[in-house]
């Protein structure tokens, strides 16, 4: 499938509207210095160690460096331990799923800290010399706007164009293959789609800036929202079912990603109405398919999930094609696969539906 004239014109739009969301928080900024006359940035803090949460937030600080050195990895263990417990995986969890969930779990916790270390601290002040704790004086809520914005709105369009391009699915082909949902699909990733993930670096880069403070708050806060929306637990059923959370309900999936919304782009099918592959791309807010119109919410849990053509491809294809290519024949994993394109979980959206196709939002 080629990029038709329609969506490539639909991606420079959004792309452009994307530009005045990232430049949104530093405008507040600017405004907010230039209504108060304070001038911070004349004696920017140096030292990290001085820079801190608001005070009412300071007794949340061990708790998210700990979240963030082994506290996830531990609440993901748990999870899985859960999940299984309760059978949500339906005794899906084969041989073949079970290594690549693995691998994918424990090699990219090894290798990327190294990977973003030597990024930030041999490459960056190589390249950045001066700039090391520039921003240090930026506030704790506007660090923390300017992170998540730029952390999450980055990672939107590099899961949004490895949909929307045939060249770069099959390296975000593995994020889908597993007919099942459970809390390993959050690091089920081909390894080269995660080394290449750019928002790792663009937040390496705002860490040796000086802001690696807010930084480890919206990790954290991500890292939990993106983990409890690839989970099997369906959490946000209870603000479906009781009509005095509605309120709640109807401003929390707009906002964040929920198992609902990010389950249905799991899905195998978007024929039902409740699937939809072809979109919710949102990883930590969602709000980012409501404002560029790519998201559906129906409060509704898809039936079945995964890619309808899975050949359940060996673990080591699925986690470093190219590199090493799948023995299973009709592959498009292996040597001889389909063209680039013949994927049903590419956009196309001269195929969707008129109520999908304008992206309409929805509650049942």
């Amino acid at each position: 499938m080629s990029l038709d004239h329609s969506l490539a014109k639909k991606i420079t739009r959004d792309a452009l509207i994307s530009l005045c969301l990232y430049a949104l928080p530093v405008f507040a900024l600017i405004f907010y210095y230039a209504f108060t006359g304070e001038r911070p940035w004349e004696n920017p803090v140096k030292d990290y160690a001085q820079v801190s949460a608001p005070a009412f937030l300071k007794f949340l600080e061990p708790v998210f460096r700990n979240l963030k050195s082994w506290g996830l990895i531990a609440i993901a263990l748990g999870l899985g331990v859960l999940e299984f417990v309760a059978g949500l995986y339906d005794n899906k969890w084969t041989p073949t799923e079970r290594k690549i969930d693995i691998v994918c779990f424990l090699v990219p916790k090894l290798l990327l800290p190294s990977i973003t270390g030597f990024f930030s601290l041999k490459l960056l002040p190589l390249v950045l010399p001066d700039a090391a704790n520039t921003f240090s004086w930026v506030p704790f809520w506007g660090g923390f706007f300017v992170i998540a914005v730029a952390d999450d709105l980055t990672q939107y369009w590099y899961h949004r164009l490895h949909h929307q391009l045939p060249f770069l699915w099959r390296f975000h082909r593995t994020h889908h293959s597993a007919p099942y949902m459970g809390m390993a699909m959050n690091s089920r990733q081909n390894f080269i789609y995660t080394v290449f993930f750019s928002q790792i670096y663009l937040t390496a880069t705002l860490v040796y800036l000086g802001l690696g403070y807010q930084a480890l708050f919206v990790t954290v806060l991500k890292s939990l929202i993106t983990l409890s929306a690839h989970s099997s637990i369906p959490w946000d059923k209870p603000f479906y079912k009781y009509r005095i959370l509605h309120p709640v309900a109807w401003v929390l999936e707009r906002l964040i990603s929920t198992p609902a919304t990010h389950h249905a782009h799991h899905a195998d099918t978007a024929d039902d109405g409740v699937g939809y592959y072809k979109g919710n791309f949102g990883n930590m807010f969602f709000l980012w398919d409501v404002i560029f119109k790519t998201g559906i919410i129906t409060r509704q849990y898809p039936t079945s999930y995964g890619i309808k053509f899975y050949k359940e491809e060996e673990w080591y294809a699925q986690f470093l094609w190219p590199i090493f290519k799948s023995k299973k024949e009709g592959s498009e994993l292996s040597a001889n696969g389909p063209e680039v394109g013949d994927d049903p979980a590419l956009v196309d959206e001269t195929q969707l539906k008129p109520e999908l196709a304008t992206a309409k939002l929805t509650t049942a």
